[in-house]
């Protein structure tokens, strides 16, 4: 047996044997009180049987605690349930004496029952909540006594913050205490929870942290809704202030609060989305058992994308991608995650016709996610030609060999940047979407859609990993211009939400995800730098260095000719696809080709006759 059951054995011990002196003390304190606290008024046959009953007594309050666990529970952290099972118990057994004594013959006084059943009650819950309460008086001594410690703002003032404010206080694991709420009800402020005052609504964070000297904000809000979480997290990050939230009520197991469930505030809280829901089960039988290819598959989104659908149980995963580091990296955390998944993991570039030709050949994948593409929009301004070979000539091969080799569904990763394109590589990613629906509509093995979507946070050359080796370098972070703005999602819902759509796919769709609100780029790399525990433009300086070639100050999700139709996921919309001449695109195709490969300097120009929307710099 180990020391902490020993210990727990003789803790049990000595609460029953308590528990047997007070139940019994208890019946001889309410008859004393019966006859007005004098021995002499007791009448001798009341005595005798209050004396007779002793061993029923005794052996009736050990069996129903145990029954009612008043033994087992742990009462460092009793709460409100413990008490009323000590209520529920002593009534038990009140009514159990009650009973037997009267077919025991063994009557006392009616008033005896009630006054030895509350006397019990408090017995009990003295001996139990004894330890919490004297934790409690010393830690208020100890608040009182230390200078020390750090001061919390607790944001929420309801049952979520009331519990953090009790672990606060009474635990020894923490160096802090709860100095103050804030609360957005007007009917809680001036009010006191657990004696700490409730001073006002989110109005008030500021001017309250410098009024009270607080050190610590705590979120303890984990209903609110992800726009709420943003706006006050906002708040509380002006501050300067060391910030910690609670997280919403989908990530706490058993609606369980506590202070070790505390976490810092992330980027993610500041973007302010709701969590992501799809439909797991389709996905699950759209995927199950099914030859799997991800093109890509070592990059951001590729990855992700493996990871998600090796949960799903497919028959084979695919991997192929032409960087080896990126590919060994996915191969290895797949295997340590998911051992028994059949993963082939090939390199090779979509390029190449004979190689992309042969994986389909042999391996006949039934279901292909195209992720490989070259995205980062001022490298391709300098290397359109390798845009254009890459994205769309990649795009088509790929496609080309799923109709060969019998592939059911095959879905492009696109991007919003392909919208009234302003860049080479937004026009390439339009030209690729144009190429899939003109797949859908000459052939009808394969059903073909593209997905497209925004920034996902993290992703390899994104703006968050640019801003936190500027940050990490000593600054400065560099914004392209105050006013620009783009969509965030996060890599995870953001490939979540490809999984849901490709079983939406019938055939020529483009899928439009819905992003949220647009957020700034200068407001995102001030709230990195807070999160990193700087003050912007104090430690941290924020440059605008101006717009790049192709950038544009905002991004669009939908042209304007498309439209938009709803799917059963409110997340995900289909553009209407635009009506264009498959037998002309196609001898475009060639000419463009021809032209990319000879690295044609004129290949912007070419792109912009074949995507009207395409307004490149140097033709504006």
């Amino acid at each position: 047996m180990s020391k902490a059951m020993e210990k727990r054995g003789v803790r049990a011990l000595l609460l029953i044997i308590y528990d047997i002196i007070t139940v019994n003390m208890a019946g001889f304190i309410a008859l004393l009180v019966r006859f007005d606290f004098k021995y002499s008024n007791i009448g001798k046959v009341y005595m005798d049987h209050f004396l007779k009953f002793i061993p029923y007594n005794t052996a009736i309050i050990i069996l129903v605690y145990m029954l009612g666990k008043l033994y087992s529970s742990v009462w460092r952290l009793a709460s409100f349930n413990e008490v009323f099972n000590i209520i529920i118990c002593s009534l038990i057994c009140e009514a159990v004496e009650f009973s037997l004594m009267y077919v025991l013959k063994l009557g006392e006084p009616r008033s005896y029952y009630f006054i030895a059943c509350i006397l019990r009650m408090g017995f009990a819950v003295a001996a139990r909540f004894s330890y919490r309460i004297a934790r409690m008086f010393r830690q208020e001594y100890m608040v009182k006594r230390h200078d020390g410690q750090k001061k919390v703002m607790i944001v929420g003032a309801g049952e979520a913050g009331k519990m953090i404010a009790d672990e606060i206080h009474t635990s020894s694991y923490v160096d802090y205490y709860a100095d103050c709420f804030i609360d957005d009800r007007p009917t809680l402020a001036g009010r006191t929870l657990c004696g700490i005052p409730i001073i006002g609504d989110r109005t008030k964070i500021q001017e309250t942290v410098e009024k009270r000297g607080i050190d610590i904000i705590i979120i303890a809000i984990p209903s609110m809704s992800s726009k709420e979480r943003r706006e006050i997290a906002n708040i509380c990050q002006e501050t300067g202030k060391e910030v910690r939230i609670l997280p919403g009520m989908y990530q706490l197991v058993n609606d369980s609060v506590s202070v070790s469930k505390l976490r810092r505030v992330n980027i993610d809280d500041l973007l302010g989305r709701d969590p992501i829901i799809i439909d797991s089960n389709q996905v699950f039988e759209t995927l199950k058992g099914k030859r799997i290819l991800v093109t890509g598959g070592g990059g951001s989104i590729g990855s992700e994308l493996c990871r998600q659908i090796a949960a799903h149980a497919p028959g084979q995963l695919i991997i192929f991608d032409i960087y080896e580091n990126n590919a060994y990296d996915i191969q290895q955390e797949l295997r340590r995650n998911f051992p028994s998944l059949n993963m082939e993991v090939l390199i090779g570039s979509v390029r190449n016709t004979h190689r992309i030709n042969s994986v389909f050949e042999k391996y006949k994948p039934q279901v292909v996610f195209h992720a490989a593409a070259h995205k980062h929009v001022p490298l391709m301004e300098v290397s359109p030609n390798e845009a254009i070979k890459n994205n769309v000539f990649g795009t088509y091969k790929t496609a080309k060999a799923a109709v060969a080799n019998g592939t059911e569904k095959f879905i492009l990763i696109s991007t919003d940047k392909a919208v009234n394109p302003t860049n080479i590589m937004g026009a390439s990613k339009r030209l690729c979407e144009m190429v899939i629906q003109m797949m859908s509509a000459t052939q009808s093995t394969t059903s073909f859609a593209a997905v497209r979507f925004g920034n996902v946070l993290g992703s390899n050359g994104s703006v968050i990993p640019l801003f936190k080796k500027q940050i990490e370098a000593g600054g400065p972070v560099t914004v392209t211009h105050k006013d620009i703005i783009r969509y965030f999602m996060t890599i995870p819902e953001a490939v979540s939400l490809v999984l849901q759509a490709s079983v939406y796919a019938k055939g020529g769709e483009i899928f439009v995800l819905d992003m949220g609100e647009p957020v700034k780029i200068d407001t995102l790399a001030r709230n990195l730098i807070r999160l990193s525990g700087y003050t912007p433009d104090v430690d941290i300086e924020v440059k605008y260095t101006g717009l790049r070639p192709g950038e544009k100050l905002y991004e669009e999700l939908l042209m304007n000719e498309e439209g938009l139709q709803d799917t059963d996921n409110g997340l995900i919309h289909i553009g209407k696809p635009i009506e264009m001449d498959y037998e002309a695109f196609a001898k475009e195709l060639e000419e463009l080709y021809t032209a990319a490969s000879s690295d044609d300097e004129a290949i912007k120009q070419k792109v912009a006759q074949m995507v009207p929307t395409y307004k490149p710099a140097n033709t504006q």
